[in-house]
Order: C-alpha cells, then sequence, then structure tokens
C-alpha cells in the first residue's frame, strides 16, 4: 500500500513538474533558494527510495 502511495506521489510531481517551469523558478527564487530545492529534493528521493527497499 505504503509502496503504491509512494510511487503514485511521485508520478504526481513528475507530471506536474516539467523541466522548464521548475528551472525557470529556481532562477526567479534566487541561486541558495534553488540550491535548498534540490537538496531537498534529493533528500526526499533517498528516503522514498530507502522506504521501498527496507519492506523487501
Amino acid at each position: 500500500m505504503k509502496k503504491n502511495l509512494a510511487f503514485t506521489l511521485l508520478s504526481i510531481l513528475l507530471f506536474t513538474l516539467s523541466g522548464c517551469a521548475a528551472i525557470e523558478g529556481i532562477f526567479k527564487a534566487g541561486m541558495w533558494t534553488g540550491i535548498l530545492a534540490v537538496f531537498g529534493v534529493v533528500v526526499l528521493i533517498i528516503i522514498i527510495i530507502g522506504n521501498i527497499t527496507k519492506k523487501k
């Protein structure tokens, strides 16, 4: 159940944020905001992958 939820949330994020729109938002907000956003996304992906692989 949790695996499907994580996959669904990740799919929604991928489809709602296109690459160009995300980069445009990063440049408008500033470099440090962009760095923090990228760091946050990477940490979130690591947590999701860790939770999925821990269940096996």
